[in-house]
């Protein structure tokens, strides 16, 4: 199978996956498994949430990672405050990279808006030079895009409701 094939049946697959209560956690969670499947030499595959000061560590495949990123810091906290999908061919040659994992070597990530406002970036990472080029960045902005559009946003959901527990 192709790139280009391998990549259109996953979002055939994303579209049918995504939970269709659109729940967060369930929806990032089968799309950071699914794309660790697509793109096996990615060490990491994840998603940060914007809590509305910084992007927080989301459900993700792969090592351990930075828990909180500044907007502006790093590359996922530059291709947020950006709005644009930034692919780093080489993170050692990169001034603003955030050394989460050493074994990484390149990475792309992409920007998640809904209706203007910010709600996280998708993160991948490889331990290759070079691994991510156009045509990942093309099929990753239009997988983050069902996924934005299939996906409850609403943060609050994960709020303790019960008056007993404070």
């Amino acid at each position: 199978m192709t790139k280009i094939e391998k990549y259109d049946l996953a979002l055939r697959q994303i579209d049918a996956l995504l939970d269709e209560t659109g729940n967060v956690l369930s929806n990032l969670s089968n799309a950071s498994a699914l794309l660790r499947g697509v793109l096996p030499r990615s060490i990491f595959v994840g998603f940060y949430l914007f809590d509305g000061e910084k992007l927080v560590l989301g459900p993700f495949q792969g090592g351990v990672s930075c828990v909180n990123i500044t907007l502006g810091k790093g590359v996922c906290g530059e291709a947020a405050e950006k709005a644009q999908t930034m692919i780093v061919p080489d993170v050692t040659q990169h001034a603003n990279y955030i050394a989460c994992d050493a074994v990484a070597r390149s990475e792309i990530v992409v920007p998640m808006y809904k209706n203007g406002q910010l709600v996280g970036v998708l993160d991948l990472d490889s331990a290759l030079v070079d691994d991510y080029g156009q045509l990942e960045q093309t099929f990753l902005e239009r997988f983050t895009e069902i996924l934005i559009d299939k996906t409850n946003w609403q943060f609050n959901q994960f709020t303790l409701k019960n008056e007993a527990v404070k």
